[in-house]
């Protein structure tokens, strides 16, 4: 079994995210363009992780399960992930340097979700963990 990587995330907001939330953040459509991994080929490849396998993403601040989805162009060590409540559950909520959340880069740490075939972390779940005082 592969372990795991630490890499390099970086979250933004997609033109496809945009319009699936429109409809609703509890719909597949939403969770199918929010909960997603772009990471590069040859990570993939290391990690020993496909296109639509779910992976597990964990910082000191929390963990989720999302898709991973391969990327053609090369990035290696850098994860590109939509903004979104998956990406959120990854952040501290700390101000970094310059009086600004670290929203837009931080480092995790991604392996092959467990049990193989681990389902993408709910909404649900997920809106149970901010509910949880």
């Amino acid at each position: 079994m592969a372990g795991a990587k630490e890499v390099a995330m970086v979250t933004y907001r997609g033109i496809f995210q945009e319009v699936e939330g429109a409809l609703g953040m509890y719909s597949d459509g939403y969770r199918d363009q929010s909960a997603l991994l772009d990471l590069d080929g040859s990570d993939a490849k290391a990690l020993g992780v496909e296109a639509g396998q779910p992976v597990l993403l964990e910082t000191d601040s929390g963990k989720v399960v999302v898709a991973a989805k391969i990327s053609e162009e090369p990035h290696p060590g850098i994860a590109f992930m939509p903004s979104s409540p998956w990406s959120a559950q990854l952040l501290s909520g700390e101000v970094g340097e310059g009086g600004l959340l670290e929203l837009k880069s931080f480092r995790a740490k991604v392996s092959p979700a467990s049990p193989a075939g681990a389902a993408v972390t709910s909404i649900e779940e997920i809106a149970e963990r901010i509910r949880a005082p």
